[in-house]
């Protein structure tokens, strides 16, 4: 998939698509490549980029509310999520966090209950390129955890209303060292997590509200924005040794 962009105008579009806008017609070539600047039958230029992860955010179908960004990375950094790890992730939504780990080079096998949610979950993997990294399985992840736990993982997490009960069973799905990370809106949630990884001797447990601002800069000084909710959530990390 490659992004189509003219001023404030994005579209996302694969090679060999046609864009139809009040700017005019565009067939896009088959071997169109980001950098190429393509016009519409009324002369009117778009600039061809490829797709990153704040891009892909902003066109994936949704079918909830999706991982921010920040909290993302808040998961990458305190984890070292990195290219090779093996990731277990439940709760899987619209697949942004799924998406991100997949682009970095990890291997994700990631569940969703809701079969739609899951199908959803699984275009959104193509659209980001990541087939091949990430594998959509419908289904609870409680369910397979004997499974699963035959072959450990380096990172797992859990945007869950149920990440308590599958932290429980983190020493068994985790390699020594391994890090968990678990997604919630709820700090009552949060709390049971803590205590979940307390109880099976997790360590280095850590909770986070995840909380950004951004500036305003004008002629009369600089300020934090008074607009929008900054908070998104609560993440817990704790690590298996």
């Amino acid at each position: 998939m490659i992004l189509l962009v003219h001023g404030d105008r994005e579209y996302l579009r694969a090679p060999g698509d046609e864009l139809q806008t009040d700017l005019g017609v565009l067939e896009v070539p088959e071997d169109v490549a980001g950098g190429d600047v393509l016009e519409t039958h009324l002369g009117e230029a778009f600039v061809v980029r490829e797709p990153r992860g704040p891009d892909l955010f902003n066109h994936f179908e949704r079918t909830g509310a999706p991982m921010m960004p920040r909290d993302v990375g808040l998961i990458v950094g305190h984890t070292g999520a990195c290219a090779d790890d093996r990731v277990l992730d439940a709760g899987t939504g619209t697949g942004v966090l799924a998406a991100y780990l997949g682009r970095i080079g990890a291997d994700v096998t990631t569940y969703e209950v809701d079969p739609e949610f899951a199908e959803v979950a699984r275009e959104n993997m193509e659209m980001a390129g990541v087939t091949d990294a990430v594998e959509v399985r419908s289904g609870d992840v409680r369910d397979e955890v004997d499974d699963l736990a035959a072959e450990p993982f380096d990172l797992l997490t859990l945007d869950t209303g149920d990440a308590p009960e599958v932290v429980r069973r983190a020493p068994d799905l985790l390699v020594d060292g391994g890090f968990v990370a678990v997604y919630s809106p709820f700090v009552e949630t949060s709390h049971e997590v803590v205590d979940a990884a307390r109880d099976v001797g997790l360590t280095a447990i850590e909770t986070y509200e995840t909380i950004q601002r951004t500036m305003d800069f004008g002629d009369r000084g600089s300020r934090p924005s008074t607009a929008g909710v900054g908070h998104t959530g609560y993440l817990t990390f704790a690590r298996n040794e």
